[in-house]
């Protein structure tokens, strides 16, 4: 039987160790919060958040890393991209030689500019044939209730990529895989982002019309970003791209929508990210791919926008004025 790992024991971390013991996967699930970590282990539920959610049964949970990975066939990933680094540091010797390990992450790292996988495989002295990313229209909330969904299952070896599609695919968990790395890895990241743009024009009122411009537009920005970077072209308009950025965008239950709302509502950057309750990536990621798009010469006047809007202070209306006034064009440049 194939052993895992999954380190994060948050909402998607518990709902994809869920996933992989409902494929038959031997799963230990690492957290530091030892309170919600007897509670999976003994009443079979992580209430603070997945509440009224059953987990299945044969998931373990830990406080003790070396635990955790100890002859784990797959490591997987699940903790705040920001805070990354500095949490699984200390665990590069633990990680069983061979091991694939498996980014569930969707962040830019702020400094370094690095995807997560990049992250990963540079903290744990890992090579690209054992890093792999899941990502897709993966709401952690809707997959543990067993409501049915894709992924994709990226990585630059197949065989690597196979034996984590292999161990998590159930009747309502179904991945694909897929060769290009960086289109999906980008594409998780830079649709939260674009959420936040979304929630944000829901706050201030504005209707369907324009969430579908900004989906759009924002669809648009992440495929001239990825392209600029070597991504595939049809990784955008599959499950990681147009399908995350649909599920992220149009939910109630994504926290980067959440806290584009309450701003969008008046709140400060403060309060709105205490209301969403977790980690919205799109904070810190949009001044992360703001500063890569610079450096490598693309326009992303939507990641522009929100920058301002929640870092530089700049008021909602003026920043909309700007995004609608810009140049006219065709739409395909």
């Amino acid at each position: 039987m194939t052993r895992a790992a999954v380190l994060g024991a948050g909402a998607w971390g518990t709902t994809f160790a869920a996933v992989l013991a409902d494929a038959g996967t031997d799963v230990t699930l690492w957290g530091r919060d030892a309170d919600a970590l007897a509670e999976i282990r003994d009443q079979g539920t992580h209430s603070r958040v997945l509440p009224g959610v059953s987990l299945p049964a044969g998931i373990d949970a830990t406080t003790d890393a070396a635990t955790a990975l100890a002859d784990a066939d797959i490591v997987a990933v699940a903790l705040p991209a920001q805070h990354v680094r500095g949490i699984v540091g200390d665990m590069a010797a633990l990680v069983p030689q061979g091991a694939v390990v498996a980014s569930l992450m969707k962040g830019i790292e702020l400094g370094t500019h690095e995807r997560m996988s990049q992250v990963l495989g540079e903290t744990w002295g890992v090579g690209e044939e054992r890093l792999t990313v899941v990502s897709g229209p993966n709401l952690a909330k809707e997959i543990a209730t067993k409501q049915p969904t894709a992924t994709v299952i990226a990585g630059a070896n197949p065989a690597a990529a196979e034996l984590v599609a292999s161990s998590t695919a159930s009747a309502y968990f179904r991945p694909y895989t897929n060769a290009d790395v960086v289109g999906v890895e980008l594409s998780g990241a830079y649709k939260n982002v674009i959420a936040v743009g979304v929630g944000i024009a829901d706050g201030m009122g504005f209707g369907h019309n324009t969430t579908a411009t900004v989906i759009t537009r924002g669809l648009a920005e992440i495929t001239r970003l990825g392209l600029a970077l070597g991504a595939a072209p049809d990784t955008f308009s599959g499950l990681a791209g147009m399908g995350d950025l649909i599920a992220t965008c149009a939910s109630p239950l994504s926290r980067n929508h959440q806290l584009g709302s309450a701003i969008g509502r008046g709140a400060s950057l403060d309060d709105a990210i205490a209301s969403t309750l977790g980690t919205a990536e799109g904070v810190k990621t949009s001044q992360s791919i703001q500063e890569l798009a610079r450096a490598t010469g693309v326009d992303v006047p939507i990641c522009d926008a929100v920058v301002a809007m929640i870092h530089g202070g700049e008021p909602k209306e003026t920043v909309l004025r700007a995004l609608l006034s810009r140049p006219r064009k065709a739409e395909g440049q």
